[in-house]
């Protein structure tokens, strides 16, 4: 296991949180339930946006994404509209890549003013230490995903899909994702207690370097685990079915649900 990278430390002003979420989904299951879903993304980002110092995104923020030199997917205007909206006027956001969106290059840099960040890392908020990722290959166990993503962020790769036209590389893409969601999706409701791996990885970093907390995607299971006294392992769940979130006061770290 390498050592976390860290980022610079955030200063948290009085009355001010942090706010994350992850496993938006967009585009799946269909147009509609996609597009109801990223306007309530979007009334959820106003709501928090009153308050926030800073807003953490952990990936999969859609079912899949590829950007082309010239192209991007279709759709999802709503969301990259309030995203640059909310950084032109100065509040920081930050994107991690998930499995399902590991193919963003530079667009939100360019466009949002966006870091995009493709590994977990370490950074203090307030007086506490975090470790944030999306969470997917890390942990024992998974070795096919893991054989697999390295073929998926290889440069050849996509430089190969990249050669595929839009209209084909994009539909094989989805309907790529959505198999691949719907084999995983029994394991999304259950609980597996100390097998869980991202608990295992908490467990084997926090033996080596302290975290207050560590926040992950992926699951898609709403969790708050003790990884050891004064650590825990808090999982955002998604927004498909639980529309949940994670918000830092400065004091503590709370999971909730966003209902409007």
């Amino acid at each position: 296991m390498k050592s976390p990278h860290l980022l610079s430390d955030i200063i948290l002003p009085p009355g001010k949180r942090v706010y994350f979420a992850s496993d938006f989904h967009l585009g799946a299951p269909n147009a509609a339930a996609s597009l109801a879903r990223e306007k309530r993304i979007v009334r959820w980002l106003d709501e928090v946006a009153k308050d926030a110092a800073a807003i953490y995104l952990l990936g999969d923020l859609f079912d899949f994404w590829f950007e082309y030199k010239h192209a991007i997917p279709r759709g999802f205007s709503r969301l990259q509209g309030k995203l640059a909206e909310l950084t032109d006027g100065g509040l920081p956001i930050t994107i991690f890549t998930g499995n399902h969106d590991m193919w963003m290059f530079g667009y939100f840099t360019q466009e949002m003013g966006i870091p995009v960040l493709r590994q977990e890392v370490s950074q203090r908020i307030g007086d506490k230490l975090f470790h944030i990722g999306h969470g997917d290959g890390l942990g024992p166990k998974d070795y096919s995903y893991k054989a697999l993503k390295q073929v998926f962020t290889s440069g050849v790769a996509q430089w190969l899909f990249a050669r595929l036209h839009p209209n084909f590389g994009i539909g094989m893409a989805n309907k790529w994702s959505r198999r691949s969601r719907m084999q995983a999706g029994k394991d999304d409701t259950v609980y597996f207690g100390d097998e869980e791996w991202l608990l295992q990885y908490c467990r084997e970093l926090e033996a080596r370097m302290h975290h207050d907390y560590y926040i992950f995607g992926h699951r898609h299971l709403p969790l708050d685990v003790e990884v050891a006294p004064g650590s825990r392992y808090v999982n955002l769940g998604e927004w498909v079915n639980y529309c949940s979130y994670g918000v830092y006061d400065g004091n503590e770290l709370a999971l909730r649900h966003f209902e409007q």
